[in-house]
């Protein structure tokens, strides 16, 4: 190794980032393991570059001992030899020797080109990685690369992002070339590179879709409440507006229903209920079972529970094949929600929907 070398780790850490001093550190020791490999594991060893010619000199170290004390010569030097070198040593001391093999230069040059490629990679998938740590939970665009095992590998452009099984849309159909809108899920560092988690099936995913299809969401004029999600086949949305001149529902729906179509295609299909949240919790439990109507709603607060009475013709609606509309209802607003049609509450309680 020579200036030249020194020259190139100033460029790289120019263009790349990564420090001079961190490259030739992580070169002294992998050095140190060649050294030991190609001429003896037993020796204290440490190999010294120089910053501003490159050379690569290795020294042994050893302990300075009584003479009688000598027990082995690879790690320890007796006194009396160690004057010779340096009269100023005294046992206990350490000398430094040069040890420097003649053919050293070529497995420097090896061995530094390795190290350099493995720091390069490493400043790279850092760079990715603090990139992609801080956009958790944000929607990126994919193409869907390739599928195995059930996985969806998505191009990212700088990586490959990963769509396992259970982040994927129940039913949904993954084919080369398709272009996805996806939530990063999870970042995880591995000793590969980082690991991007994406989904499809979260309800955040909902959430950023309605943010970049709904520019009141983003200037903060209607949020949202709650979202309950049945990946592929219903989600719940609630909303609210903090302006009395702005319809939250109108809002996310958009002019002749545009917003929300636009999320719909982009989830393959998939219904969507926006309903409207209000501080009244009878108001929103009973906004919060839509598409159905709701005649009364008899609430619990102590038990966050609550009874539901809704039409005689509206009861499977309210309840929803295999108890969908109802299951979601009660994840949006975070009460237990219990259903009966307007007979079967009369027939319990009397003619009339009165308190019981």
């Amino acid at each position: 190794m020579n200036v030249d070398f020194i020259s190139a780790l100033e460029e790289i850490e120019k263009e790349k980032g990564i420090s001079k001093s961190i490259i030739i550190d992580a070169l002294e020791s992998a050095l140190i393991s060649s050294y030991k490999k190609n001429f003896g594991s037993s020796q204290n060893v440490v190999v010294e570059i120089d910053n501003n010619t490159g050379d690569v000199k290795v020294f042994a170290i050893k302990s300075v001992v009584d003479n009688d004390e000598l027990e082995d010569e690879l790690l320890q030097m007796p006194i009396e030899s160690a004057k010779k070198i340096d009269p100023k040593l005294n046992v206990g001391d350490s000398i430094k020797l040069e040890v420097t093999p003649k053919n050293f230069g070529r497995i420097a040059a090896q061995t530094a080109k390795q190290v350099v490629i493995q720091r390069i990679k490493d400043a790279e998938r850092d760079v990715i990685f603090e990139d992609f740590i801080s956009r958790e939970n944000e929607i990126i665009t994919g193409q869907v690369q390739r599928i195995s095992k059930n996985n969806v590998y998505i191009d990212l452009g700088k990586i490959e992002g990963i769509l396992p099984p259970a982040e994927q849309i129940p039913g949904e159909i993954y084919n080369q070339g398709d272009r996805l809108k996806l939530l990063i899920s999870e970042v995880k560092k591995t000793t590969k590179g980082p690991q991007i988690i994406l989904s499809r099936a979260s309800a955040n995913l909902v959430k950023r879709l309605f943010e970049i299809e709904v520019p009141e969401i983003v200037e903060g004029i209607v949020e949202i409440y709650s979202i309950a999600r049945e990946a592929g086949s219903r989600t719940k949305i609630a909303v609210f507006s903090k302006s009395v001149d702005v319809d939250a529902l109108g809002a996310c729906v958009g002019f002749k229903g545009t917003r929300v179509k636009a999320i719909v295609d982009e989830l393959n299909g998939e219904k969507i209920d926006i309903v409207i949240w209000s501080k009244n919790v009878d108001e929103f439990i009973a906004n919060s079972l839509s598409p159905s109507k709701v005649i009364r709603v008899f609430s619990n607060e102590k038990e966050k529970s609550a009874l539901v009475i809704v039409p005689d013709h509206q009861l499977s609606l309210a309840i929803g094949k295999e108890g969908q509309n109802a299951r979601l209802a009660a994840k949006l607003t975070g009460w237990k929600i219990d259903i009966k049609s307007e007979s079967q509450y009369n027939n319990i309680n009397g003619d009339g929907v009165n308190e019981p």
